[in-house]
């Protein structure tokens, strides 16, 4: 299994933050399915105030590509992020017409150590 974790901002406006809180405690089931033919075996979405931190466990074979594909050929997917973009904006030092960017790791503990 791989691990990935990711960043995003939601727009500072309250009122927006609730609504994309809400639209997470009933994703659409189109929405779970799509990740699960990508590989997602599960995902966990955290959130201070309108930083958002994604945890991703995927399958050895996943990749963004093919999940980028998938999504891009998925007419519900579509119309999930055309509606989540009304709440997100991009990080500062995203590129043009990016969302959530990939976190590097910069520290690792385990009690094996």
């Amino acid at each position: 299994m791989k691990s990935y974790c990711l960043a995003l901002d939601l727009k500072e406006d309250e009122k927006k933050i609730a609504a994309y809180d809400e639209y997470h405690r009933k994703v659409w089931p189109e929405v779970r399915e799509s990740l699960r033919q990508a590989g997602i075996l599960e995902m966990e979405i955290y959130r201070t105030f309108n930083r958002l931190f994604m945890i991703i466990h995927t399958r050895p074979d996943f990749s963004f590509e093919r999940k980028a594909s998938l999504d891009a050929a998925n007419p519900q997917v579509q119309e999930w992020e055309t509606l989540m973009a009304v709440f997100q904006q991009p990080l500062p030092w995203a590129e043009p017409g990016q969302k959530w960017i990939l976190m590097d790791r910069v520290f690792h503990w385990t009690e094996k150590e």
